[in-house]
């Protein structure tokens, strides 16, 4: 099973940027897809982006298109998320997540998760 470590994380004022981490060890399947989920305090965990690990297809929800990029270095196992632009609603701990063969904005549909890092937007 694939563990996952995130980092990156920190605290920006509104219109600011930030790039987060997520370094993959052990068994990295083949088809596996790594999400970013994030969760703001009192909400749910949502889906944020996601890329299949080692091919080019990328995908995210509506509301970070455009400012958030999601990459990939597959010589250091390691997936990005470049978040510009940023928005104090963007305010959550943000989590990676693996699933393989498909995508998927469910949290209960991910097999491995690593601990969160926490990103925080002032106004």
């Amino acid at each position: 099973q694939v563990q996952l470590v995130e980092s990156g994380g920190g605290s920006v004022q509104a219109g600011g940027s930030l790039r987060l981490s997520c370094a993959a060890s052990g068994y990295i399947a083949s088809n596996i897809h790594i999400h970013w989920f994030r969760q703001a305090p009192g909400k749910q965990r949502e889906g944020v982006a996601a890329i299949a690990f080692g091919r080019r297809s990328t995908y995210y929800i509506d509301s970070v298109k455009g400012r958030f990029t999601i990459s990939q270095d597959i010589a250091k196992n390691t997936v990005y998320l470049q978040m510009n632009s940023l928005k104090p609603e963007d305010t959550a701990m943000y989590y990676c997540a693996a699933r393989r063969y498909t995508v998927s904005w469910e949290e209960n549909g991910m097999n491995s998760w690593g601990k969160g890092t926490l990103v925080t937007v002032s106004s």
